[in-house]
């Protein structure tokens, strides 16, 4: 007997991930690595001028502010100079070389303004350079002055513009070239005489710094983020509660409304004696038809319904009950007093229910927002529609009133009910201290039926 043992290949999506947590690191890290200064680093990427309202351009006349956002490109340009200088200043020899060592300094940090990741390998370039150009000049390793002032600038202004781990990978390439270049060209010891040491420690302390800062940066960006969607979220969310209250409510009068049809067309046979077939079957026709929308009324809009919303016991209010919501606020010490012109007639009963919740809520607001304050309510009838304005005054001690815990979203209430209407409204501060708020509702006219003059 032969025992025959089959190898099933393992996919290469499971050898991969099947690696050990040490080598996904590594591998991480190399790819950020990669990205950060090997991929595109020599990439077109200008300084942007500062925003306005930053902290160059916050202040002072216009052309100072428009000199202000150009503050960052000059601060670069001065540390290009004194790096330049520097380097002039420690290079003892005569002829070409000083002023090639000024701009070996210079230059890196010059161009950290177009070219960030580019520049600090032109920097550690340089540095080579002025290295063998004028090592026997100055004594120190394995950065001269000039170039220890170019690369700790460079360092600083690269982290600036990019990631913090950008800067960690700096840092630890500037360790490795250090100690590299200290041996080719300095001392054999890493102590006395190199100047690779202060570098790292001041480079750590500058892209740490750096580091922190884009952090605490990046965390209020996303938290303003994160509240402007709350609060976008929150207002839309307030809209949709809006809409499905006025819904709730005008599910209950049309279907108040529908279901006296109903009752009517079934009844109004037996109030005429020996009705003819053809009235009986268009009444009977106009009730199956009012049950049938009242059925779908039902099931389209009632979806709106909370699971423990409760149908109200009496009908909705309209504007002949808005006397015992006056009182009720009397009562809550509110002193209103209620103006009516025009002709009073009875509204659709739509209009009546919007022209009460409005006077309602705009009373709240006063009581919230305006305690001890006066207020007015005038409703005004016109052959168009209903006028209506609810004004109250400043409050007596503004000072003492504590913030609200509302939503303050009464009037996206009343702008949704109004304009379910069709009608206009305005809201907004008097110049007495107090608040307006001023609503037109119209009122469609009923279309003439056939053989009406």
């Amino acid at each position: 007997m032969t025992d025959t043992t089959h190898t099933q290949p393992i996919p290469p999506g499971r050898a991969a991930r099947q690696r050990g947590p040490e080598v996904r690191f590594a591998a991480d890290a190399l790819r950020g690595l990669r990205e950060d200064l090997f991929h595109d680093a020599f990439a077109y990427r200008p300084l942007p001028p500062t925003e306005p309202g930053g902290r160059f351009t916050r202040r002072g006349s216009e052309r100072t502010r428009e000199y202000g956002a150009w503050a960052p490109h000059a601060a670069v340009v001065v540390l290009a100079g004194m790096a330049a200088f520097l380097a002039l200043a420690s290079t003892d020899g005569a002829g070409p070389v000083p002023l090639l060592c000024m701009v070996l300094a210079g230059a890196p940090v010059l161009l950290t303004l177009v070219r960030p990741a580019g520049a600090f390998w032109v920097s550690l370039a340089a540095n080579t350079v002025a290295l063998v150009l004028a090592g026997g000049y100055s004594g120190e390793s394995p950065f001269p002055p000039g170039g220890f002032l170019a690369h700790l600038a460079v360092l600083t202004v690269v982290a600036v513009r990019t990631r913090p781990r950008t800067a960690a990978w700096m840092w630890l390439l500037t360790a490795a070239y250090g100690v590299l270049a200290d041996g080719l060209f300095g001392r054999s010891d890493f102590g006395y005489g190199s100047d690779l040491g202060p570098l790292l420690f001041f480079a750590g302390v500058f892209l740490l710094t750096v580091a922190i800062r884009q952090t605490l940066r990046q965390a209020r960006r996303e938290v303003s983020v994160h509240q402007t969607v709350t609060a976008h979220e929150r207002s839309r969310r307030t809209l949709l509660e809006e809409r499905t209250t006025i819904a709730r409510e005008l599910h209950d009068v049309v279907a108040h409304h529908m279901s006296v049809v109903a009752i009517q067309a079934e009844a109004a046979p037996y109030r005429v004696e020996n009705p003819p077939p053809e009235l009986e079957k268009a009444f009977a026709t106009i009730r199956e038809n009012a049950v049938a929308a009242l059925t779908e009324l039902r099931r389209v809009l009632g979806v709106v319904r909370a699971q423990d919303y409760e149908a109200p016991d009496a009908p909705q209010p309209t504007l002949a009950d808005l006397d015992a919501l006056l009182a009720n606020v009397r009562d809550a010490g509110l002193d209103v007093t209620e103006t009516v012109t025009g002709a009073v007639r009875e509204l659709p009963q739509g209009v009546e229910l919007s022209a009460y919740r409005i006077v309602q809520e705009a009373l709240s607001n006063t009581l919230r927002h305006a305690p001890g304050a006066d207020a007015k309510v005038e409703i005004g009838y016109v052959l168009g529609g209903v006028g209506l304005r609810v004004v109250n005054g400043a409050p007596p001690a503004p000072g003492l009133i504590k913030p609200s815990p509302g939503a303050g979203h009464g009037i996206t209430g009343m702008r949704e009910r109004v304009a379910m209407l069709n009608g206009e409204m305005t809201a907004a501060p008097t110049g007495e201290g107090g608040y307006e708020v001023a609503v037109f509702l119209p009122i469609p006219a009923a279309a003439p039926v056939e053989g009406e003059a």
